[in-house]
């Protein structure tokens, strides 16, 4: 019994693999909750939300926004990027799965970041990560700070020992827990954020303080304070919401502030 079940879930899991490399025609590569466009770019669902007002701006400015999954970005999250769509703002993610900022799935990232300079848009996209977005795109801003306009965040993870925890993050490492930890300042993106602060790549991030999931004081703050010590403690906002968790709270996606800052960030790049 134990080998048939084995092999009905390797005949699955090649199944599944296969639709998703090759395409099912008969459904979309991602459902959309806004007008874009959604494509295979190297065998990963990437997505674009496009503008509904057209700017001159050249080259287009640009959100680049993780964690991309099949549920994600969703509608809790509607307002906020329509606010980004009606500035002329697009945004694009790419899905990499549970990847947790590793390296194997930078190369997706990178793909991505160079499919939509190639289609026109700036070379400097603002970041948002949203929860365990923060690692993707945290992850991606300290390899390249030079290509990072702006940082912004829903209660986002930087600290990848506290989500998903070492023992969890592991495999997509390609490591075994012990292994990770040895190597944890080598790989964990809050332990090189003072790269971000050197090259004076603006925060802004929206938290609750009661969250258990991703906790304020080892990610968001942790981050403030790093930028605080290098001397660009005027360069980051980390707004501290009393009473809320890790949730759908509305106010987390229809912060005033955080949209003002991605926007203005987006179109400050070149």
């Amino acid at each position: 019994m134990k080998k048939l079940k084995l092999t009905t879930t390797v005949a699955l899991f090649i199944c599944l693999t296969n639709s998703f490399v090759m395409g099912d025609e008969t459904k979309p590569v991602k459902n959309l909750i806004l007008p874009g466009e959604a494509f295979l770019l190297q065998g990963r669902p990437m997505f674009i939300f496009e503008p509904t007002v057209k700017t001159n701006k050249s080259p287009r400015p640009w959100v680049f926004y993780a964690a991309t999954l099949p549920a994600y970005p969703d509608v809790h999250e509607k307002w906020m990027h329509e606010q980004f769509l009606k500035a002329g703002i697009a945004v694009a993610g790419i899905d990499v799965g549970e990847a947790y900022g590793s390296p194997a799935s930078q190369k997706y990232l990178d793909a991505c970041y160079q499919e939509m300079v190639k289609q026109g848009y700036s070379k400097k996209p603002c970041l948002l990560g949203r929860s365990r977005g923060g690692l993707w795109v945290s992850s991606w801003a300290v390899r390249h700070p030079e290509k990072v306009a702006g940082l912004a965040g829903i209660y986002p993870v930087y600290d990848l020992s506290s989500y998903p925890g070492i023992k969890r993050a592991a495999p997509a490492y390609e490591m075994t827990p012990e292994q990770l930890k040895e190597k944890l300042d080598q790989y964990n993106p809050i332990e090189k954020m003072n790269r971000l602060a050197k090259a004076k790549v603006p925060v802004y991030i929206i938290h609750g303080k009661d969250d258990k999931v991703v906790p304020l004081e080892k990610n968001s703050a942790e981050l403030n304070r790093r930028y605080q010590k290098a001397g660009a403690g005027k360069i980051i906002e980390v707004q501290v919401i009393p009473g809320q968790g890790h949730n759908f709270w509305p106010g987390f996606f229809h912060c005033k502030e955080l949209v003002k800052f991605v926007i203005e960030r987006a179109n400050a790049a070149e």
